[in-house]
């Protein structure tokens, strides 16, 4: 007989929902005096808030990396608190409120997930994306695939969705080896445009249209090897700051002007960085 018992986790939730109702509330009371008596929530709009939405949003994405949970704490209930901001702004105009967003965003769930809630089978991950973009597609009447990636997302992030998208539309590589072969290919391209290290020979818009199609097809390889290439990109953006960064102090900490030493010296202190912060316990 299946065991029909809730999950721990279901009943954690339970447990807590009383609580977490009542945070919601007061959020929402906190904000419609704050909407009412402070002059700078009064001056808000659906625009001012736009750009500190994003950059929010990057504060989850830095917290999540570094795997700081108090901090994502914090962040969260910024952009939860933003959240709520624009539904109240939206409520004003007549448009809607915070209940029509999460009734909407239920009945998108619930209708976005057959397998749960109705009698689709998908025994796999891949198979409730394909039918996650299907539904989609279905619900927007068919306007294309592609149309709802947003145009304003970054380039790399843009590719990964353009390639998540077709792959639920059947249209995707078969096998990890053809992907690396079109890397290869595209490479070689590049290669021949920039004049193989001879930039005097480059045109410079055939090798950026060359070396974006390089780009566009390791970010295809990396969803194929399970890799999030945003993510990858970023763990090296940080590991470059912080060898940097030390290579600065250990530079000043020698009585040396970094602008003074040459390439080989700077190397030195770069390769002392790389066997430092690979230490436990290195600087973060």
């Amino acid at each position: 007989m299946e065991n029909s018992a809730p999950a721990p986790s279901t009943l954690l939730t339970n447990a807590r929902r009383p609580a977490q109702l009542e945070a919601f509330g007061r959020l929402l009371d906190v904000l419609d005096r704050l909407r009412t008596e402070c002059p700078w929530d009064k001056k808000q709009t659906l625009q001012s808030l736009r750009h500190l939405t994003i950059e929010e949003t990057y504060e989850i994405s830095d917290a999540i990396l570094r795997d700081d949970l108090p901090e994502l704490k914090k962040e969260l209930g910024d952009v939860m608190l933003h959240l709520i901001f624009y539904a109240r702004i939206a409520a004003e105009q007549g448009a809607f409120d915070i209940a029509d967003v999460l009734n909407a965003q239920c009945e998108k769930l619930i209708s976005r997930h057959p397998h749960i809630y109705g009698d689709v089978q998908a025994d796999d991950e891949d198979a409730v994306k394909r039918n996650w973009e299907q539904l989609k597609l279905k619900e927007k009447g068919n306007k294309g695939v592609l149309s709802g990636v947003p145009t304003s997302l970054p380039a790399l992030v843009k590719a990964m969705r353009i390639q998540e998208k077709a792959r639920g539309a059947g249209f995707d590589w078969e096998q990890p080896e053809q992907v690396w072969h079109k890397v290869q290919e595209e490479l070689a391209e590049f290669g021949e445009e920039y004049g193989h290290g001879q930039p005097e020979k480059m045109n410079t818009e055939r090798a950026a249209e060359e070396f974006g199609d390089l780009l566009f097809s390791l970010v295809n390889f990396a969803r194929f090897a399970g890799i999030n290439p945003e993510e990858a990109l970023e763990r090296t953006n940080r590991k470059f700051i912080q060898r940097f960064q030390y290579l600065e102090n250990a530079t000043a900490a020698a009585g040396q002007r970094l602008a003074d030493l040459t390439l080989a010296q700077m190397d030195v202190y770069w390769e002392e960085a790389k066997r430092h912060l690979r230490q436990p316990n290195a600087l973060d």
